[in-house]
């Protein structure tokens, strides 16, 4: 009996099924005990129906964020503000909940009632004085329709749509140039309960014109400026839920519906995600079952169902909408209990297979526990395995992962295979703010990882693997167009990480433009291909000293002398632009233990530590030698050789 099953048992509880629920969140509230167990509340709301999941944001709107803060210093905490047109207190306890799923901890400011012209117009308003990671302005329909005359034409909607969108662009141009957060728009839904006050079907038609072009000003808002965000609100509502609910718009002056808001509360709940840096980078898939029907060590390749039947087609749609997520930057990998030389055979021969053997980053066949071969999965990738999501139709291995491996997020299919791909997109996990080049090209990137790691296996010493991996790297001023690519790193990169300071896409761009605060990008090959914008480094100069504000590395980057190289180079380009101490500092977290040391080893000495923080300072007088493994080409302006 495997030890987790066994620790399950024992304690009574089904490795089958997860733990916790909304008896056990009211049973800390009513304790007291919500604040000290916060870390456990991510786990008690994963997949709370949205019902019971709204009733636990009643709750947790009740939790001081200091309290948590107080128990928890590590919680990551977003500030995010909502202002708009109507009443939005309903979505204050979904957003809270939401966000809480993600292991976020928000209470999240409401703005006065029809506020947002002032809120987003006024730079003293009080919503700019809560410095908020994210500005929520909702907008509804009653936006244009409180203004449009009655009796009312298409052409009287058009005019007001026009000067509503004026205005919301005038309020994002606002926004942007305050400089910090992003602003959340979304597009406003059309009510039937005015299209049908039209009777004839040309005016209707004239109306659903004019509405979708003023939507798609506000979609195409997000091209314009870098800061805004506009939720598309109709993929919403094409799944069954209800634009307005009439009473409460009346009577309350709330015009979205309450569904509306909880499934608009999702979406911002992915895009905060991605904001603190904990969106999904790995898709593990079991494959009987999964990736196709039957089992294949029964079938045979010829016969586990993948397409030209009733299953197999859904298992081909399933598999199409995989290898789409895959062209996206997404980790594509396989854990199986099978043998690797039928999988192997029937990835690469069955001829209506749609996901081929390079479809994956790695494919795992083996009969150990799944658990194992996903904690072994992680390593080989140098990935936590709270960056994996993993798909099984097998309840008792999706409540054993979930059980040995909490940070997993596990997605539980049925035998029905037509739902897959709503419970694989559903969440969001691989949602990301803007797609980059290195995106398209991360899994080849990891394929030739893997490739080093077989090379290092065929050397007796890590500097002959070094001198013979001829390591390449290039540091140089980051420019416009790798603004988005630096802002990725910061948001996906947690180990080789030292402050963890998130950056959005509009944070990079500010600090492109500011002459004393220079951000560079590390660009990194060798013998197995380019790797690309590996990392990033942020400096500040201030008087005659140069500071570190955050180096970054991708995981797939470190420990080739890339970072050395770097740094002696930092310090030659601190010394011949007439510095005379280079400081660096580290904040601990959970995960970047790894690099506390990196600037003592490095010829740093310690300042000071507040707790928090650590300071270190470099009096260049003695700089060491860079790696003779690592040949750079360093475009800082100064002379780092």
């Amino acid at each position: 009996m495997d030890v987790f099953e066994d620790r399950a048992r024992t304690r009574g509880q089904s490795p089958s099924e997860p733990s916790g629920g909304p008896e056990e969140l009211l049973r800390l509230h009513r304790a007291g005990r919500l604040a000290a167990e916060y870390p456990r509340v991510k786990g008690l709301l994963a997949d709370l129906p949205g019902a019971e999941l709204a009733r636990a944001g009643q709750l947790l709107t009740r939790l001081a964020p200091e309290d948590v803060l107080r128990e928890h210093p590590g919680t990551p905490a977003m500030t995010v503000a909502i202002t708009g047109h109507g009443t939005l207190s309903a979505l204050r306890p979904v957003l809270t909940a939401e966000l809480a799923r993600h292991g976020l901890l928000s209470q999240p400011v409401l703005a006065d009632f029809d506020g947002y012209v002032f809120d987003l117009g006024d730079p003293g308003s009080a919503l700019y004085a809560t410095d908020p990671d994210l500005v929520l302005c909702v907008l509804d329909p009653m936006v244009v329709f409180d203004e449009v005359p009655t009796p009312w034409r298409p052409a009287d909607v058009g005019r007001v749509l026009d000067e509503k969108v004026r205005l919301v662009e005038q309020l994002a141009a606002k926004f942007a140039a305050r400089g910090r957060g992003s602003l959340v728009l979304n597009t406003m839904p059309s009510l039937r309960r005015f299209t049908m006050q039209l009777v004839d079907h040309r005016s209707r038609a004239r109306l659903g014109a004019l509405w979708r072009e003023a939507n798609m000003r506000l979609l195409r808002l997000t091209d314009e400026f870098p800061s805004v965000i506009t939720v598309d609100l109709d993929p919403l509502l094409a799944g069954d839920v209800a634009a307005s609910e009439i009473q409460m718009s009346v009577y309350a002056k709330a015009h979205l519906s309450s569904g509306l808001l909880a499934a608009y509360a999702r979406e911002v709940g992915h895009l905060a995600r991605n904001i603190a840096g904990l969106t999904k980078k790995v898709l593990v898939l079991d494959l009987d079952g999964t990736v196709w029907g039957g089992v294949l060590g029964e079938d045979g390749v010829a016969g586990i169902e993948v397409a030209d039947s009733y299953r197999g087609e859904a298992f081909n749609e399933f598999q199409r909408v995989v290898k789409q997520i895959g062209a996206q930057g997404v980790l594509v990998a396989a854990v199986s209990k099978n043998d690797i030389e039928p999988v192997e055979e029937a990835l690469r021969e069955h001829p209506r297979m749609l996901l081929r053997q390079d479809d994956f980053v790695h494919v795992i066949a083996n009969w150990r526990p799944k658990h194992e071969n996903l904690a072994a999965l992680a390593d080989t990738l140098n990935l936590g395995v709270d960056s994996f999501v993993f798909a099984d139709d097998s309840a008792y291995e999706c409540g054993l992962v979930r059980y040995a491996l909490p940070g997993v997020r596990v997605l539980a299919l049925d035998d029905e295979p037509t739902g897959h791909v709503t419970r694989l997109l559903e969440d969001g996990w691989f949602d990301v703010r803007e797609l980059t080049d290195e995106d398209k090209v991360r899994p080849v990137r990891y394929r030739e990882d893997l490739a080093r790691k077989s090379f290092l296996d065929t050397f007796d010493s890590i500097e002959d693997y070094l001198r013979e991996l001829d390591v390449r790297v290039r540091l140089a001023p980051a420019t416009e167009a790798e603004a988005a690519r630096v802002s990725q790193i910061t948001l996906r990169t947690n180990q080789f990480n030292l402050t963890t300071k998130r950056l959005q896409t509009p944070d990079v761009h500010d600090r492109l433009g500011a002459a004393d605060s220079p951000v560079l990008a590390i660009h990194a090959g060798d013998r197995f291909g380019d790797n690309g914008l590996v990392g990033a480094v942020f400096l500040r100069r201030t008087g005659t000293a140069l500071h570190i504000d955050n180096f970054l590395l991708s995981c797939r980057a470190f420990s080739r002398g890339i970072e050395q190289a770097c740094l002696t180079a930092l310090l030659h380009h601190a010394h011949a632009t007439g510095a005379d101490a280079m400081f660096g500092t580290y904040r601990a977290t959970a995960k970047n233990g790894m690099v506390k040391d990196f600037y003592p080893r490095n010829g740093f000495r310690k300042l000071g530590d507040d707790g928090a923080t650590v300071t270190f300072r470099h009096d260049l007088a003695r700089i060491a030698a860079p790696p003779e493994a690592v040949t750079l080409i360093n475009e800082l302006g100064a002379d780092a050789s």
